[in-house]
């Protein structure tokens, strides 16, 4: 019944500050800091700006890795993002040099915007740099690179069997369905997804009911390579991991993968575990906005008209719903905001029920001095039942008894609501069973109500009342409500 919704739910966001820590608390970003105010006018590079050997080996030793054996690797790492970034600008050799000409390094202007920018220009910077360490991932693994250079001297990628686009494709997709079932409950997921379920998320079809070998064979690839990526993922603070566990690797070929025909459910963290930080929702909810996604995010709705809030509220999980609620009404006079919702309430398209049930919801979190305002609509026939049950809710005494016809009218847009809502079956079945069993002949004067939704209600009430009897009185209403309809 309800209009079409976006397809992503909205995502809670942490404030900028919190995000603007986070970022800067991320250990490549963090160490590519380090890096540039460690670097000096003696500080030279090569052509393609990297440090040579002993530089590596000085850089490890300013950011406390001389003794890990991984030292160089993780210096070499974040100076080459310290460069991209901005942090240090590189400054090439003389001109006509050949190719080995060594290069200065000057302090670059972003590092003054890391340690002393606003929350919004240090997220720009994180942003940049999520750029560069997604370019790593999606980037070919070149075990051995005379193998792959053609006879120009260039790399010759069709040997490799890699396609950029469709590396960067893909774990756009895994990032976007990890964002999805991050955000879906609630607003902000906390639980990490096993790595064989976000893989195949991407490659088992729908429809495809026990997967076959080849497919299976897919998913363990893809969870490789996730794996390989993930791990360069989390030093940036997008991802929070746990590897596939090495016990479970085995040698096919000359690639190892993960076998998981077989897999324990009990034991599924072993297969590798991963969520999305807050600061990772926000980078990659950055980079949905640049591809033209629509990915809502709580608080956009802040400065809009009642009108626009109440059919956002429509594709909002509950939690996520109140809170864009409490952050519309901060600020606002209470009367003039209640006023304003009862206003945008009305209608008899199909989302106005959803929109008075929104205004219900958004109503409870006022206090009585939205009074006048409720009491304003007392005999208005869309508004009337919704404004009583307020009222009662706050002990008024003076409240004048609704119309029978106001109480099915209410009745009906009451579950006319809930079922746009996709919410829990067996709450709307206790609602439902509630109302007619508080209401004898409810079914007789049920289909005479003039709401738009009538018949779709009293169909949808055949379908859920557990009492045989009751269910087929619900599908003779809804035959005469469609009857009526049509004369």
């Amino acid at each position: 019944m309800a209009p079409d919704r976006p397809t992503l739910p909205p995502v809670q966001l942490h404030s900028d500050a919190e995000l603007a820590r986070a970022a800067l608390a991320a250990p490549l970003l963090a160490r590519a800091a380090r890096l540039a105010r460690w670097a000096g006018p003696e500080t030279t590079v090569g052509a393609g700006g990297e440090l040579d050997d002993d530089q590596l080996a000085a850089a490890a030793e300013a950011l406390g890795l001389a003794a890990d054996e991984d030292g160089a690797a993780y210096a070499s790492e974040a100076w080459r993002l310290a460069v991209d970034t901005g942090l240090v600008d590189v400054e090439e050799g003389e001109e006509g040099g050949d190719e080995d000409a060594l290069g200065a390094v000057a302090t670059g202007e972003n590092l003054a915007v890391l340690t002393g920018g606003a929350p919004l220009d240090i997220l720009g910077i994180w942003l940049d740099a999520l750029d560069v360490v997604f370019a790593d991932a999606t980037a070919p693994v070149l075990d051995d690179l005379a193998e792959v250079i053609g006879e120009d001297g260039e790399i010759d990628f069709e040997l490799l069997d890699w396609n950029p686009e469709e590396e960067a494709e893909f774990l756009e997709g895994v990032l976007g369905n990890l964002y999805v079932l991050t955000v879906s409950e609630g607003g902000l997921g906390e639980g990490a997804v096993p790595l064989p379920a976000l893989a195949a998320s991407m490659i088992v079809p729908d429809d495809m009911g026990e997967p076959t070998d080849d497919v299976l064979e897919q998913v363990s690839e893809a969870m490789m390579r996730l794996d390989d990526q993930f791990r360069l993922l989390e030093p940036i603070g997008l991802v929070e991991y746990q590897p596939v566990d090495e016990a479970l690797m085995v040698e096919e070929g000359e690639e190892p993968t993960a076998r998981i025909d077989e897999v324990d459910d009990e034991d599924v963290t072993r297969y590798g575990m991963v969520r999305l930080t807050p600061l990772g929702l926000y980078g990659v909810r950055a980079r949905m906005l640049e591809a033209g996604v629509d990915a809502p995010a709580v608080g956009e709705l802040a400065d809009k008209g009642a009108d626009v809030l109440l059919d956002g509220l429509a594709s909002y999980p509950e939690s996520a719903a109140r809170a864009e609620t409490v952050t519309w009404l901060a600020g606002r006079d209470e009367l003039t905001a209640a006023r304003e919702l009862l206003g945008a309430a009305r209608g008899t398209d199909t989302g106005s029920p959803l929109r008075r049930l929104h205004c219900q919801q958004a109503l409870s979190l006022v206090s009585v001095a939205a009074e006048p305002a409720v009491r304003e609509v007392l005999d208005d026939a869309e508004l009337g039942g919704l404004a009583r049950v307020w009222l009662a809710e706050r002990g008024a005494t003076d409240v004048p008894a609704p119309p029978e016809s106001m109480i099915f009218w209410l009745a009906i847009d009451t579950i006319a609501a809930q079922l746009d809502t996709d919410g829990d079956l067996e709450e709307l079945r206790d609602l439902i069973e509630g109302l007619t069993g508080r209401h004898s002949g409810f079914f007789d004067a049920a289909w005479r109500v003039e709401h738009p939704a009538t018949a779709e209600v009293l169909e949808a009430m055949g379908r859920l009342h557990r009492d045989k009897g009751s269910a087929k009185e619900a599908r003779k209403a809804a035959f005469k409500a469609r009857s009526r309809a049509g004369a």
